[in-house]
């Protein structure tokens, strides 16, 4: 689609990420890219909250603690967002690089907190600590493992993660996981709000242009809230109990050494990494038609994992590029890091204030529910469409099936490693972890050529029918 952007600079100007348009411009564009990531944002935060037991009632004493993740995540996507834009050194992209939660470390932290209030918040933020140093570690050799990770090892584990999270998406529109087993849950109501969501969605997805289709999931949100509030589902009572303004405070859930949230992260480090180098090459061809540049790749993988630690420090959540903004670049035709910056400073501010936070859990679960449905969805699709790029001989089919076989069926049935040690069945039963690792080992182990004969059994297998 042609973008008509005259009155924001030349063509040579937008494709340059060190111009800014003209404030009156730069400032609604800057707004656009958080809108586009907000909810998605929060997301994680308020599932690993869930997770942990840290109930969406007021009456729940961890109640602020789930206030203050939602703030913390809005903050430091703010802060890494500018390490990605600004930059300091060898940190930084310089690009215009939109920094948010990540989803893909969802079903490595679930197990990490589950039950657990804030005792598994503390091993769970020891983790996010040291991964995001060894996320940045890896900076300094990024370009050389990326042999490891082809389309058919990335494809595969972003699929997975889809797959893990979906069922959450279900539990939420259905009531929510303290509704299970009770009558409530899964009832036409909550169902009803859910669907609401999932249609208002599609419509404004697929009949509607320009940023009315960008922020489809947020508008889909936004009409089942109403739709909800006007069903009694709504209170506000804790948005008057919120602060006004409040700092971060520096270990605020604790720090403690886990082996199983240690290795964890590290492992899902390398994955997230190759996510932005991913998302950095999606940016420089789709809005400066040219290939990224080695500081460039190596400044977005340094910022990356500091500023996944900082926010670690902070009680917060890995942090990661967001692909949805890179395809936001592509839509409008600009590509200047300052528009990001603006953002960045948006969500900073929106972060400092506790009763934003406050007001996204006034948002009813089924609600929410609604908007990951489709969110969690789209990473599976998105992991398939990575797979689109892999050549499905048999050595490929083979690897993928034993990984997702094993991975995917781990993850359905803990139960069958019950004998395990606690940190091994924490990162067996992710089912992320073990798939990934398998897809990995065999894809540098097996032979890449398996043979003309082989080759020619399989495609005639295929096509028996077309040649008779």
């Amino acid at each position: 689609m042609a973008h008509d952007n005259s009155a924001l600079g030349t063509p040579e100007q937008l494709r340059d990420p060190n111009y800014t348009p003209p404030m009156a411009a730069a400032i609604p564009l800057g707004i656009q890219h958080v809108l586009a990531m907000f909810v998605s944002n929060v997301t994680p935060a308020i599932i690993i909250a869930g997770a942990a037991g840290f109930g969406f009632g007021s009456g729940s004493p961890d109640f602020h603690n789930l206030i203050y993740m939602i703030q913390m995540a809005i903050l430091f996507a703010g802060v890494a967002t500018l390490l990605q834009t600004i930059g300091f050194g060898p940190v930084g992209a310089r690009l215009p690089i939109v920094q948010g939660t990540s989803f893909a470390f969802i079903p490595i932290m679930i197990p990490l907190v589950a039950g657990k209030g804030v005792d598994g918040m503390a091993a769970l933020m020891g983790g996010v600590m040291i991964g995001g140093l060894f996320h940045a570690f890896l900076a300094l050799f990024i370009g050389k493992i990326r042999f490891a990770l082809p389309p058919l090892v990335t494809g595969l584990v972003v699929t997975m993660i889809g797959l893990a999270l979906v069922k959450v998406g279900i539990q939420y529109a259905a009531g929510g996981v303290p509704a299970i087993g009770k009558p409530e849950y899964g009832s036409l109501q909550n169902w009803f709000v859910a669907l609401v969501v999932i249609f208002t969605t599609l419509g404004f997805k697929f009949f509607t242009r320009g940023m009315w289709s960008v922020a489809a999931v947020l508008i889909g949100l936004m009409v089942g809230y109403v739709v909800a509030y006007f069903m009694g589902m709504v209170s506000f009572v804790n948005v008057g109990k919120a602060a006004s303004f409040a700092l971060p405070n520096p270990f605020h859930f604790g720090f403690e050494f886990s082996f199983a949230a240690v290795i964890g992260f590290c492992l899902m480090a390398f994955i997230s990494a190759i996510e932005t180098v991913g998302d950095v090459s999606g940016i420089t061809k789709g809005g400066a038609q040219r290939e990224a540049t080695a500081e460039e790749i190596t400044g977005a993988t340094w910022a990356d994992g500091l500023g996944t630690a900082v926010a670690g420090v902070f009680g917060s959540l890995p942090n990661t590029s967001f692909s949805q903004n890179v395809g936001l670049i592509a839509m409008t035709g600009v590509m200047s890091r300052g528009v990001v910056t603006i953002g960045a400073i948006f969500l900073i501010i929106c972060g400092l204030v506790p009763k934003i936070g406050a007001l996204i859990t006034t948002i009813p679960i089924e609600v929410l529910g609604g908007g990951v449905i489709i969110m969690f969805g789209m990473v599976a699709a998105a992991g398939i469409s990575m797979l689109s790029d892999v050549d499905w001989n048999r050595r490929n089919m083979v690897i993928f099936a034993i990984s997702l076989s094993i991975g995917l069926g781990l993850q359905l049935e803990p139960g069958a490693l019950q004998h395990l040690p606690g940190t091994a069945k924490i990162l067996m039963t992710s089912g992320l972890l073990p798939a990934a690792f398998i897809a990995i080992f065999l894809n540098l182990v097996l032979p890449q050529e398996i043979g003309d004969d082989q080759t020619e059994e399989l495609s005639g297998g295929m096509a028996g029918h077309k040649s008779d």
